[in-house]
């Protein structure tokens, strides 16, 4: 499974496959200023290849959950383009693989990836075709576009270009089970829309003896969502540009945030050190009300339980209603090689997989959002959420703007566990310095 977590950076559950590695900034530094220095001299040949009129297309898909959806709506694509074949090559470790081809000049035509920091890096680099100007772009979510411009690693504003189409979202929040809510006398349907409420909510769970929050510690990287969810309201986006150039620091962005998400563990009166599997399998059976991740834990849920009536929810930060804000994330970003040799095909093909119908298929298949400007979502437990994608309400996981080689999951646990919001603090402010220190930009 992934998210990108989104639920997104992206995370070592769910998300593992698009999970950058730790030596990104590193590698990027030398690998690819090598091989952009090599493709300015005598440009990139491809993976493609004619033969008999047929082009061959090289299509790299980082998402293994997701690898019989795209099998399926390549071969329909195929049927449709007789003069066109399409190998797919769905990877294990995206971020490597991708890296080691670059280095090798052998840059796909057609490219799913995470929209992570390690797409930004990529992007930043120059090696993903510009659609900024793409007519596509005028049919997609403006949100959903943002947040991929504001992905693209570099401090100049103008470089913020859509280098990948959203083709499928997710979010941050909070997913419940309905029928422990109607239990409780709590409206399913009308989830609460302030800090206050939701606590207040959590208490009632509580005192009627329904465990009211799923922790699931074991994981480390399950603490990463509730910190996503909360500053997606209480952190402005450009204050990760201000932390980038030393004009803001981690105490001054997430120490809100991060006692929230103390505060909000709490809650949680049962064993708090379950795994994820544990953890899903308890909302699946209906032994707690609400788990703290994305959308992406849906489908685990349900293939456990497929009967289980669930909603999903924004988690709200602040007491003023107006001032809350979806975290989400372009989980799966399309794209393709700058300097591909068969750049009419590989249009051809994204194309296609742009389609209203193909977007609405993988969307119910993988329990995700359209990134249509009308976002339809995938599964009915996300439509409370879809107002937040129509107004343009959205922001990005936070995460998504650390470097892998710091370790959010480990330090965010920690916190949570020993309740030292300080100590969290620090630990990030440190490794960021390291990375800053590194950093060839």
């Amino acid at each position: 499974m992934s998210d990108a977590h989104g639920g997104g950076r992206t995370w070592a559950g769910p998300r593992a496959s698009s999970t950058p590695t730790k030596r990104m900034l590193t590698w990027l530094k030398t690998g690819l200023a090598a091989a952009l220095s090599v493709l300015t001299v005598v440009g990139l040949a491809g993976c493609g290849s004619t033969e008999s009129g047929v082009v061959t297309l090289d299509f790299f898909q980082f998402k293994f959950e997701a690898a019989d959806q795209f099998k399926a709506m390549v071969a329909q694509f195929e049927k449709e383009n007789p003069d066109i074949r399409v190998r797919i090559n769905n990877s294990a470790d995206s971020q490597t693989d991708l890296r080691t081809r670059l280095v090798k000049n052998r840059v796909p035509d057609v490219i799913t990836f995470n929209g992570d920091i390690s797409f930004g890096m990529f992007a930043a680099s120059g090696v993903f075709h510009d659609f900024t100007d793409d007519p596509l772009v005028d049919d997609l979510n403006p949100g959903m576009v943002s947040i991929a411009k504001n992905l693209v690693q570099t401090k100049n504003p103008e470089g913020k270009r859509l280098y990948g189409l959203p083709f499928a979202g997710n979010a941050s929040g909070y997913i419940y089970n309905k029928t422990l809510w109607r239990q409780a006398g709590v409206d399913p349907e009308k989830p609460p829309r302030t800090w206050t409420e939701f606590t207040a909510i959590l208490d009632r769970f509580k005192d009627q003896g329904i465990e009211p929050v799923q922790a699931t510690l074991s994981d480390s990287w399950t603490t990463q969502a509730p910190l996503a969810s909360l500053a997606g309201t209480m952190v402005p986006e450009s204050r990760y540009a201000d932390l980038m150039t030393g004009e803001t620091d981690f105490r001054s962005i997430w120490s809100d945030p991060a006692r929230r998400e103390v505060e909000l563990f709490r809650h949680s009166t049962g064993d708090k050190g379950v795994t994820y599997q544990q953890g899903t399998q308890n909302m699946a059976n209906g032994k707690v009300a609400v788990l703290p991740l994305g959308t992406y834990a849906i489908p685990q849920i349900r293939m456990i339980n497929p009967d289980v009536d669930l909603g999903f929810a924004q988690m709200p930060a602040s007491d003023s209603p107006s001032e809350q804000i979806l975290t989400a994330g372009d989980d799966v970003m399309l794209t393709m090689g700058a300097n591909t040799s068969h750049p009419k095909e590989a249009m051809r093909l994204i194309r296609y997989l742009m389609k209203p119908e193909q977007l609405r298929t993988y969307a119910k298949a993988q329990t995700a959002f359209m990134p249509t400007r009308t976002v339809e979502a995938g599964d009915p437990a996300l439509n409370g959420v879809l107002p937040f994608f129509r107004e343009n309400r959205l922001a990005d996981f936070c995460d998504h703007y650390i470097p892998s080689s710091i370790n959010i999951g480990g330090y965010l646990q920690t916190m949570v566990t020993k309740g030292d919001v300080d100590g969290f603090i620090d630990s990030m402010q440190t490794e960021w310095d390291k990375v800053q220190a590194r950093n060839f930009q």
